[in-house]
Formats: structure tokens, sequence, C-alpha cells
């Protein structure tokens, strides 16, 4: 088998390899063979052949993305692993998929779009909800596509209800006006923000649920357990004024984020109150809090916002039934005893991996379970309560298998400051941890952070004889919230050297030789591999950047301009990246004249996050400084390298540029 599993309380079958064919799923026994030279580059750099999973809510129904010889579909199935009906993807980007009751898979997707000369941005990422119905008879549609007063597209998702013995989804659209005068008949797209929608996903029926909010306002809804508007935020984008008011317009809550960082998180546990979150200036941290909807008890915190990972509602009323606490090998807790047996039962099952539970049926009989780690690129598995059983339904990567899996751990260090940090270290498999060539790898964000999960892009240097580490620096959000605020106007700074004081500890223990590393990363990674290079000198031999921030004053502009001159997101940023005085100080494009390594930039030619310009005027500066470097432009790709053909050629010329100025033997 490709792994083994201490049942525990479960039995764990027919542990074999996903052969996928058009016809049906068919699950295969093989034994593996340590193969003596490591999987080919596409292997890491392709989408994984099963990208996601999603469980009808009666468990009869499972549908999957996943690629079969070679062609992204979506494929619908039994809970007998029998195929009902199949879609082609073609070149969508899958961004989530969920089942509304046992008839309808939703789908959403996006594509990057180019507008036209009047709008402020030349390029957006329009997202669209695929309607995929069980039944093969019935025709896939699109949620608004064919309505003439609506714009096609979906600006958000408040989840689904089950009413009157109905299934119903709401999406966030932007309804457009008809036109007046001799633009009678024609349609246009107003100035505000979007309204909510109810939708029958069966029959494309619409209802508003929610006006949309004047212009230079943001809005947010939250939905009651009968599909009716239950609570309703509202902020000024100037002032950063904000109020939550019910159903019948009764102030529940109000204040004033300077900075914009407030929010509904949910509905409570009965669906007579909602959840809220703000940021409590004294700690500062986010706290939730939580009220009554009609209003007459007063506000009670109910957690800090740092202290919860995400949260489990009911897609049937909306209601909070769990969530998962922060933390890595943190285990959900549910507020039902017999659910949360269920969850402990399961992890039990599954000692010394990442678990993860993906989707369950509401009494918790069936659940889908995804695992990866130590040994294991990435198995989902369906768990059927009911007879103790959990069934591997198919392989993340099945080229990789467990012997070329580089062992991940977590080391511990501190900064120059004293600041105690961790990060994640990923070794090559076969090779002795000993003076090992080094890819030093920060996470971008900057707020997110890399935790012992099988990473693609390390485990494809580590399988090339690197060890990888990702540091988890100040301003990473695997900690309070305290230390992520404390990156804070530390761009190039403190975060920066928090990178390299990993380095040096490694280097310290005699894991790494320091003088063989090499710093790459993407988004905020990308500026770090450039700082690297550019503001420190002497630690790296070379620099790989993906979507990299090269210029910060000019990040600072689009990001006013494209998203608001004025109010909460310019202070948000301005306390982000610190004074605008500082910005040229922290930009590597101003020092380029003392890079003395090699530089590798990459970007999407479809970015909408990090501006293509970005690195077009780092490789221009590059090029008349007379320096050593590389442009790898991404026809078609976007922030995330969400295509597999560019995210190939990204890995590819990313790992033959390191092998070039920096081999691994």
């Amino acid at each position: 088998c490709r792994q083994h599993l201490r049942a525990g309380v479960l039995m764990a079958n027919a542990f074999g390899v996903a052969r996928h064919v058009l016809g049906a799923l068919a699950l295969a026994a093989a034994t593996l063979v340590a193969a003596a030279e490591p999987p080919p580059i596409a292997a890491y750099g392709n989408l994984p052949d099963i990208e996601t999973m999603a469980l009808s809510n009666d468990g009869a129904h499972l549908a999957a993305v996943m690629t079969i010889k070679g062609e992204r579909v979506v494929v619908l199935m039994t809970s007998q692993f029998k195929t009902m009906r199949m879609m082609r993807l073609d070149d969508q980007k899958v961004r989530s998929m969920d089942w509304v009751g046992p008839d309808s898979l939703i789908v959403e997707t996006s594509r990057t779009e180019t507008l036209d000369p009047g709008y402020l941005q030349s390029k957006f990422e329009f997202a669209h909800a695929i309607v995929l119905p069980a039944d093969p008879a019935k025709e896939q549609s699109v949620i608004f596509e064919k309505d003439p007063a609506m714009l096609n597209g979906i600006f958000g998702n408040a989840g689904t209800r089950f009413i009157d013995g109905n299934w119903l989804v709401y999406f966030a659209g932007i309804q457009k006006q008809r036109g007046s005068g001799r633009s009678v008949g024609s349609y246009y797209i107003p100035s505000g923000g979007p309204g909510l929608y109810a939708v029958d996903p069966l029959t494309g029926h619409r209802s508003q649920v929610a006006a949309a909010a004047p212009s230079g306002q943001g809005r947010d809804w939250l939905l009651g357990p009968d599909g009716k508007l239950a609570a309703t935020m509202t902020i000024d984008g100037l002032r950063g004024s904000w109020q939550i008011v019910n159903a019948d317009g009764r102030e529940l809550a109000s204040g004033l984020a300077a900075r914009g960082d407030v929010g509904l998180v949910a509905l409570g546990k009965d669906g007579k109150s909602i959840i809220y979150s703000e940021l409590d200036e004294k700690e500062g941290r986010s706290k939730w809090n939580e009220v009554p909807l009609d209003g007459r008890a007063a506000v009670s915190r109910f957690a800090y916002g740092d202290e919860i990972d995400r949260i489990y509602t009911d897609r049937r009323n909306g209601e909070l039934i769990g969530y998962l606490p922060a933390g890595e090998y943190a285990k959900p807790r549910f507020f039902d005893p017999k659910r949360q047996a269920v969850v402990d039962q399961i992890y039990k099952a599954f000692p010394r991996l990442n678990v993860h539970m993906e989707d369950w049926t509401p009494d918790f009989s069936r659940v889908l379970v995804r695992t990866d780690g130590n040994g294991d690129s990435g198995t989902w598995y369906f768990v059927d309560m009911a007879t103790m059983h959990a069934d591997a339904i198919g392989y993340e990567r099945e080229a990789i298998g467990p012997e070329w899996v580089g062992n991940i751990s977590t080391v511990q260090y501190q900064a120059s400051d004293g600041l105690a940090l961790d990060g994640i270290l990923t070794l090559p498999p076969g090779r002795e941890p000993k003076n090992l060539p080094v890819i030093v790898f920060p996470h971008g964000g900057p707020h997110a952070y890399d935790s012992e999960h099988f990473d693609w892009w390390a485990q494809a240097f580590a399988s090339r004889g690197y060890a990888v580490f990702q540091p988890n620096f100040r301003g990473s959000t695997n900690k309070e919230e305290t230390f992520m605020r404390a990156g804070f106007g530390q761009w190039g700074k403190a975060m920066q050297t928090d990178i390299s004081d990993g380095l040096a500890e490694l280097a310290r223990r005699g894991v790494v030789d320091p003088k063989r590393a090499c710093i790459m990363g993407g988004s905020y990674g990308g500026y770090a591999a450039l700082a690297g290079v550019t503001l420190q000198h002497g630690i790296y031999r070379c620099a790989v950047a993906v979507a990299g921030i090269s210029d910060v004053g000019a990040l600072f502009s689009n990001e006013k301009y494209y998203k608001g001159a004025e109010g909460f997101l310019r202070r948000s940023l301005a306390e982000e990246l610190g004074p605008k005085s500082g910005f040229d100080a922290i930009s590597p494009s101003n020092f380029v004249g003392g890079v003395d390594v090699p530089i590798l930039l990459i970007h999407g030619l479809d970015d909408t996050v990090v501006p293509f310009s970005q690195s077009a005027s780092m490789a221009d500066a590059l090029k008349d400084a007379g320096k050593t470097y590389e442009f790898v432009q991404l026809k078609g790709e976007d922030h995330w390298l969400s295509r597999s053909d560019t995210r190939q050629q990204m890995l590819a010329a990313a790992v033959a540029f390191v092998k070039k100025y920096n081999p691994a033997d």
C-alpha cells in the first residue's frame, strides 16, 4: 500500500491508487518500489490530479475537480464512485465547489477579463457560478448569465438555505439600470456596489434580498435561518464609520474603524444572534463580539479573532455549529457532542498526518477527509461512520510517492532582537541533513504563514537535493495578532532580517551550508527575495522573485488609484508599509547598482494583484545597470499560478536557474 494507517476506531480499507477513466473511478492496489530518479518537475508543477472534492447534503453524491488523461474536468459521481456526469473546465480557474442540497453542484470559477478604456483598471478577475445538476438530463447553467438586467458575474456568496422544501443559494450581484431618453431599452452599470439575491439553482429564478449600498459605502449581510435578511453592516469608505442593524432597522452595534478592520462573521449557535469582528485598540487584536438580533441584550465577547482559524456553519440554516482553533494540528471543535465524537474518531484514525475535514453530511454519518504531510503528498478519503471504514478514493499527486516526500519539520529560532520565531524545514529525500545547499523561501501575503504541509514548490526543490526553509517572520499569522502587527512598517527591515536570521540558525546547527543559499518567493515573498540581494548583501547566491514587488511607492499609488484614494484603505496601507517618506529606502529597484548575484524575475501577464509593471520596471533597472538577470513572462497567468502549463513553466525556469547558479552537488 502507498501508506499505512493505524486505524484506531476506524478500519481503513482499499488503500490503493486511484486510476482515472472517463466512465468511472476505479481503485487498484499498488505496491510502490523506491525510484532511483525523482519524479519529473511537471509532477510538482501540475495542478493536483484531484484539486478539490465536495459531498452532497444527503451523502449520496460526490463531486471532484480532477485531471483525467491530461484534461481538467468536474466529475459528479455516486457515493459508490459511479460517474453520473462530467463537465470540461478548459481554462476556467476553479475557486470553490459546493453542493446546494442533493441535486445541484455550484462551481465558482474566475477569468481574467480585459476591460474597456473607460474603466480605471485594464484587467479584472471576474467570478462566475456554474450550476451543474446531478441529473445528466438537465443542462448546466451560469448564475445571472442570461439575465439581461444583471451583470454577468458574482461578487460574493452568502451561503445556502433549505426553505419550504427548496434549496436556495445567495449571491451578491450587480443589477444594471435601464437607460432613459434616447437610451430607453438599454442597460448601464450603476456606480454603487452589489446587492444580494436569492437564486433557485435549478430554475435560475432570482429575487432580491437586499439592495446595494450607495456609492462610497461598503455593505455586508447576514441571512437568518429563514433566508431573510437578519443583519446589515454598512461602512463609510472615507471615514470608516460603521453600523450594524437588524431586519427592523434597529442598531445592534456601531463604531469607527479607521483602517476598515471590522466585519460580520456568522450567525450565532441558535440563529438568534450574530457575531461580528472589530479591532480591540487596547489589546491590539481583533475581537469577535456576539449580540442578540433583537438588540435587547448587551454585546458580549465571543472570542479573539486570532484564536480561531475558521468557522463551520450548517448549510441548511447558516447557524454556527463549530470552529477550528488556531494553531498547528488543531482539531475542530463542534458544539454538538455527537458531532465532536465523530471528529475525535476521525483524527484518531489518521495519526502523524495533517487532517482536514473537508465536507460532511449534517448528521456526520459521512465525511470527506483530506490528509497530507510526511510521506503523503495529498490523499482523499471517504469516511462512512456507519460501517467504520475510511476508503482512500484518490491521490492529489499520484506520481509523487511517499519516498519522494521530503521530511517536513518546524524549526524554532530567535530573531536578532530576541523575538521568538519559527519556520518550516523541508529536507531532500535520501540525503543526510548536513551542510546542504538551501533555498530560503519566504511566504507571500505577508499576512499568511507556512506550516508542516506538503508544499509543491518546496518539495520540487527538495527532490533536487536542496533543503528548503520557509520562515514565519514577524507579520505572519501563525501566532497571536500582535505578532502579525509587529510587521507593520517593517518591510525591508526587521521582517527581512527575520528571514536571514533563520538561515543563520540552520547554519549554526550544521544542517545547511550558508555559502550555498539562494532566496526565492512569490508576491511579498518575491519582494523579500529581491530585498535579500539589494537591501542585504553577501547572504544569497541568487534570487528568484515570482510576481515580486520592486517599487513600494508605485504599489501604494496603484492601490490608492484603483481601490480608493482616500479612506480606510489608504490608512491601512500606510500603517502596514510605514511612512511614505521611507518607501524609496525599502524599494529594491532603487538599489540595483549594488546587486552582485543573478536574479530571475517571473510574472504573469494577467496578474490583477501585483501589477506586471513591478517586474518589468525591475528588469529594466537591472538591464540598465548591466546586471545578470532573466525575465520570464507567463502568458495568461494570474497572481495565484492557477494554470498547469504556466506553473510548470515557472517551476522549470526557477529550478534550472537555481541549479545553474547554486548547484546542489
